[in-house]
């Protein structure tokens, strides 16, 4: 069984240091070989695959835009009259994925409107993301891009998020039917939402296109005090097979360096996994470009 392979997400880790460009430099003097930024956007794209190079890195990940934050927007996938910003948001990723030589964009599927009823509006608000996902599906394909779907707790981190447990990420992901969509594994959210993560992982993991992992409920490190078995899950994911990257998502409690002695004692144990040898979880997932 190959050892994991993981991705310092720097809108998380490293927050001591100002700007994406010192914190790829930092990523890649800890070790990491990937990383993944939720909204790379106030960077030019070529300036950032540039600091990504010098620092050794492969981009593996990026978020669409978030939309309006001022307004409360976080997403914009399933938000009925927001079509067109939402693709216009895509256009936008695509050109920074390839920029960056990003594989994956998470295709963030929004809140449900302020001031509206969950149930009430939860049948038009599938139809508007089911809708924009085919055209997404699409737009992906031809850059040979992956997109992603994550569900986001809406018992601690965001109850105002539309797409909130795997079951409902998985329905919606049949019911589009394209194989470059894919189901997006935050440990820390499926936790807190449904628990069985034994059972999930087993289930979904098949579809799943990356994970991201962060102790429960305080979201720092695996090795911080909390609900999860970390050396049991990761374990876990090598006995099924994952191959894909596994994302460091989480606030550091202090130095991000010290932190991390948790990965640096699995690489003693496993092995540093070359990311020239990255291997596809699934038969959809087209090679990352470099």
């Amino acid at each position: 069984m190959a050892p994991l392979r993981f991705s310092a997400n720097l809108s998380w880790l490293f927050p001591e240091l100002p700007g994406l460009p010192a914190r790829l430099r930092a990523a890649g003097s800890s070790g990491f070989e990937a990383v993944e930024v939720a909204w790379p956007y106030a960077e030019p794209p070529e300036a950032l695959a540039r600091a990504a190079r010098e620092a050794g890195l492969r981009l593996v990940l990026i978020n669409t835009p978030p939309g309006d934050q001022e307004k409360g927007e976080m997403g914009l996938g399933a938000v009925p009259g927001r079509q067109a910003a939402f693709r216009e948001g895509l256009e936008q990723a695509v050109r920074y994925a390839k920029a960056l030589g990003c594989p994956r964009i998470h295709l963030m599927a929004g809140r449900v409107p302020q001031g509206a009823d969950r149930i009430a509006v939860k049948a038009e608000m599938e139809i508007v993301f089911l809708e924009n996902l085919r055209h997404a599906a699409g737009v992906l394909a031809e850059a040979d891009l992956v997109g992603l779907l994550e569900p986001i707790n809406t018992r601690i981190t965001d109850p105002q998020y539309f797409l909130d447990t795997p079951q409902q990420a998985a329905a919606i992901l049949q019911k589009v039917g394209r194989p470059n969509l894919q189901l997006q594994m935050d440990i820390f959210h499926w936790q807190i939402m449904d628990g069985n993560l034994t059972g999930n992982i087993q289930e979904f993991l098949p579809i799943v296109g990356h994970v991201q992992v962060a102790q429960v409920p305080g979201r720092g490190e695996p090795s911080s005090p909390g609900e999860l078995n970390f050396p049991y899950l990761f374990q876990l994911l090598e006995d099924e097979g994952y191959k894909g990257f596994v994302g460091c998502e989480y606030q550091p409690r202090g130095d991000t360096v010290e932190g991390l002695s948790w990965l640096r004692s699995y690489w003693d144990r496993r092995g540093h996994p070359e990311v020239a040898s990255e291997g596809l979880h699934t038969t959809h997932m087209p090679p990352d470009s470099e």
